[in-house]
């Protein structure tokens, strides 16, 4: 999984340095394996379940700034991303240079309207989070859009700040559902693996109409 977010890294052509920032010596010897670069292990206080995104960027950059090139712009790529586009990072970068923002991530759209979103309740019954939304037609509501859990790009200061990712200074790069899965169950993974054989299935057909 690593390999194919380092792989994707390499050929967008955007980065001057790949790293790997972990506290996990398999996870570096791979990541070494892949072509990406490991020079220093990450802190246990960044290492826990717990941890943010910005914390772990800004440490990398700090150690970056500190032992080798000053950081103009740096980008999170998710090691749980099997449809990462090098063409969508090279995107991302472009917005980000060309808008006035802090940061450009991917994002994609929710299937379904989250205006008529249900809770279920302890007693297994249900209600609506936006009851007034019941007679609202689905094709009359707003589109909503969730982070694809793809990459983040960042102007260097952004991330050392500590700046909020999700915020009116962002730029968002919309990505088909299609190319959006998000890992973190095993019902995720059996997603993404549909997914990835049916672009591979549909790559192979139009080679042979081609």
């Amino acid at each position: 999984m690593i390999g194919w977010s380092i792989e994707a890294a390499y050929k967008s052509k955007c980065f001057d340095r790949i790293i790997v920032s972990t506290d996990d010596a398999e996870i570096s010897m791979i990541a070494k394996k892949y072509g990406a670069e490991v020079p220093f292990i990450r802190p246990p206080e960044l290492s826990d379940d717990h941890v943010g995104t910005i914390p772990v960027i800004k440490h990398a950059i700090e150690w970056i700034n500190n032992n080798s090139i000053v950081v103009s712009e740096a980008c999170c790529i998710y090691a749980t991303a099997p449809f990462l586009q090098p063409g969508d990072i090279k995107n991302g970068l472009d917005q980000l240079i060309a808008g006035n923002a802090d940061y450009a991530f991917s994002v994609t759209n929710y299937p379904f309207p989250i205006q008529r979103a249900l809770r279920i309740l302890p007693n297994n019954h249900v209600e609506m989070f936006n009851p007034e939304q019941f007679n609202t037609r689905s094709q009359d509501l707003e589109v909503a859009w969730h982070d694809a859990g793809q990459f983040y790009w960042g102007k260097s200061n952004s991330w050392l700040c500590e700046k909020k990712v999700f915020s009116s200074y962002s730029l968002p790069l919309i990505l088909p559902r299609s190319r959006v899965q998000d890992i973190d169950t095993h019902e995720d993974w059996i997603h993404a693996e549909l997914l990835f054989n049916s672009h591979i299935l549909r790559n192979n057909l139009n080679s042979n109409y081609e």
